[in-house]
């Protein structure tokens, strides 16, 4: 029986993530957007790497790295409990959990936090890019892009890549960055463009 919950996992389509990172995740690992890791750093004074984990990473539950993207997977109970006890341990050990016990409360929340990411179909690739608000407060955005149709994919060669863009929650009337993941899995890492 196929498991009914679905939550992220870190995906790698080329190399970046290991020259970009302080860490890069292995692929496969559970993932949650990680964004409290940053709540009690100075902002402005991050760099280099850091800087990039901060703007556009997924923790990884399994090595603590970071990963560009992430897909929609589904999760058993047991993998499901397995990533709230592996994150618990962590917030004990590395974040200065007190408890436990609340441990286990902060990351059940974070865990529930990227199970509502995950509610896409499954296969599903997310990106996160963080930004600090005129507030102060951290920003989140979220982009989704699905597998080709099948159709579509059939259609095109090969080397067409096989996602394709799929619309965001934007606001009407606000447009989002492109992505060439074509070109990405290929070797070329352009800068997104706004439409």
């Amino acid at each position: 029986m196929t498991p009914t919950r679905k939550l992220l996992r870190t995906i790698r389509l080329d190399a970046s993530d290991t020259f970009v990172f302080p860490r890069a995740a292995d692929p496969g690992e559970w993932a949650i957007p990680g964004t409290f890791l940053f709540w009690d750093k100075d902002l402005a004074a991050i760099a280099g790497r850091e800087k990039q984990a901060f703007r556009a990473g997924f923790l990884g539950l399994a090595s603590f790295g970071w990963s560009t993207l992430a897909v929609v997977s589904h999760v058993t109970e047991d993998e499901h409990a397995s990533a709230i006890e592996c994150l618990a341990r962590y917030l004990v050990a590395e974040a200065g959990a007190p408890t436990l016990d609340m441990a286990r409360a902060a990351a059940t929340g974070e865990i529930a936090y990227a199970e509502e990411l995950a509610q896409h179909p499954v296969q599903t690739l997310v990106a996160l890019h963080r930004k600090v608000a005129d507030d102060g407060d951290i920003s989140e955005q979220f982009r989704t892009f699905r597998a080709a149709d099948a159709h579509k994919a059939t259609a095109m060669p090969c080397s067409a890549g096989a996602f394709a863009v799929v619309d965001d929650e934007s606001a009407p009337g606000e447009s989002g960055d492109t992505i060439d993941l074509a070109g990405l899995v290929a070797g070329r890492h352009p800068t997104p463009s706004r439409e």
